[in-house]
């Protein structure tokens, strides 16, 4: 039923909340979990840093190394299947460009619960995945 399932997480309670639901989906259906986190880069936006700034690669991957570390602090993983993967870019364009490119069953992923206000001008990153996704996605609160 769900062979692939992506989590992302930025290693906040919601993201840790979501990855135990998908632990116990992997336990009953045989899963394999990505695990994704996104570093989100100016360049993501359009933007760049002032000129001959750049933020390096290695920084990038050490960030990412660090969030997915988090997030799995304390889980039990029951030795399940858990691929981790990181990224740089922003978080809603680099978690659908993951389920465009990769054949994903589920996604399932925090939300902090901002509102339909709050995170209309902050941005809700978990509600751009939920409406464009191309497979089912599970938000947890």
């Amino acid at each position: 039923m769900f062979k692939n399932i992506l989590v992302p997480t930025d290693a906040s309670e919601p993201a840790q909340r979501a990855l135990m639901i998908a632990l116990e989906m992997a336990k009953t259906y045989g899963s394999r979990i990505v695990l994704l986190h996104v570093v989100f880069t100016p360049e993501a936006l359009g933007y760049t840093l002032s000129s001959g700034v750049t933020v390096p690669q290695e920084e990038i991957s050490i960030y990412g190394k660090e969030a997915l570390t988090a997030t799995l602090d304390g889980i039990d993983t029951w030795n399940l299947s858990i691929e981790m993967r990181q990224r740089p870019g922003h978080p809603a364009v680099a978690i659908l460009e993951e389920i465009e490119n990769r054949d994903f069953d589920l996604v399932i992923m925090g939300s902090r619960g901002y509102g339909p206000i709050t995170g209309s001008l902050l941005g809700s990153i978990s509600q751009r995945v939920l409406t464009k996704a191309t497979c089912p996605v599970m938000i947890v609160k």
